[in-house]
């Protein structure tokens, strides 16, 4: 039997959603073991300097280790 984890992540870019979701992925790969499954909980734009920033809000589950 395992427990899943899940937690909000939001990833930006200047290119597109899927490159904003696929930083976030990519970086919290770097902390978190065993990355489940992420899921899209919202898109939207921000707009800075004139500029288009792509941000997605990903719902990420990944395997809970607790303490023995």
């Amino acid at each position: 039997m395992s427990v899943y984890k899940i937690i909000e992540l939001v990833g930006t870019s200047d290119q597109s959603w899927e490159e904003a979701a696929r930083t976030a992925v990519e970086t919290a790969s770097k902390s978190l073991r065993d990355l489940r499954v992420a899921e899209v909980a919202e898109m939207d734009l921000k707009f800075e300097e004139g500029k288009i920033l792509f941000r997605v809000k990903l719902k990420v589950s990944f395997k809970y280790e607790g303490r023995s």
